[in-house]
């Protein structure tokens, strides 16, 4: 009898194994069949839009934002960010760094973005903006410049913030990105402590999500992490998310954007 119930049990898991990985292919053709429609375009048309429209106290438009190759420079600017700026004096990943652009050429307050509420307000613009300037690194290499010591420093609080515990789960991101082969439901968790789960996670993101009809930033999935471990929700931009983003951007290094990405 044992026997029997130990077979049946296989038999089982076995059937459970092969139809998740069913429905995990058949979620991935999906994805490749509405990638060239993917509606990131939408938003990468309003963020062109943005920036070259006059906002704010100041009525100034964002091009002579300068995100690392030079003022209004948006080709490849993504693929080298996270990155080191000398007039702000920190190492700023691409939301942080719009954000000190609408500030001191539009005169519109960080605290219009970090204050606000997702998918609103600032923070929608600021989803438009971050399409618009990603969608012209897609393709090219992601290129961190690790020699830079203040990007090194951070990489480390990444690493250090990546295997941290905490909450009431006693969860780190490491819990669900730190092994192969890992899953919650159906979707596959890749492994952000190696270079081609890092390449896929980092390289996809920002990413329009089909499921709930939203373009989420970086900023917004790390935020939308946290939550789901139960513990508390970083401030906007703050050191720990421009951390995290160095840390997997560098495990990253090499590999090449698809950004805008397609998520469920």
């Amino acid at each position: 009898m044992r026997k029997t119930l130990g077979m049946a049990a296989l038999a089982a898991m076995l059937a459970g194994g092969a139809q998740a990985q069913s429905t995990a292919d058949e979620i991935a053709k999906y994805r490749e069949m509405i990638a060239d429609g993917n509606p990131a375009e939408l938003f990468e048309m309003e963020g062109e839009s943005l920036w070259k429209t006059p906002r704010g106290p100041k009525k100034a438009t964002l091009e002579q934002c300068d995100l690392g190759q030079g003022p209004g420079v948006v080709d490849g600017a993504f693929a080298r960010m996270p990155r080191y700026f000398a007039d702000t004096g920190r190492v700023q990943d691409l939301e942080s760094r719009l954000l000190t652009c609408m500030e001191t050429l539009q005169g519109i307050p960080a605290s219009a973005v970090v204050d606000g509420d997702w998918n609103k307000g600032e923070r929608k613009t600021m989803d438009a903006l971050a399409a618009y300037v990603v969608t012209h690194s897609r393709g090219q290499k992601i290129q961190l410049d690790l020699a830079n010591p203040q990007t090194r420093r951070m990489y480390e609080l990444g690493k250090r913030a990546f295997h941290y515990r905490s909450g009431p789960m006693d969860f780190s991101c490491a819990t669900c990105h730190g092994e192969d082969g890992k899953r919650i439901r159906l979707q596959d968790l890749p492994n952000l402590t190696h270079k081609e789960g890092a390449i896929a996670a980092w390289g996809s993101w920002p990413a329009y999500r089909v499921s709930n009809s939203q373009f989420w930033t970086m900023q917004h999935r790390l935020n939308d992490c946290f939550r789901q471990q139960r513990t508390a929700e970083p401030v906007f931009a703050s050191e720990v998310t421009v951390a995290l983003s160095v840390y997997m951007a560098a495990t990253a290094q090499g590999g090449v954007l698809q950004t805008p990405g397609l998520k469920r």
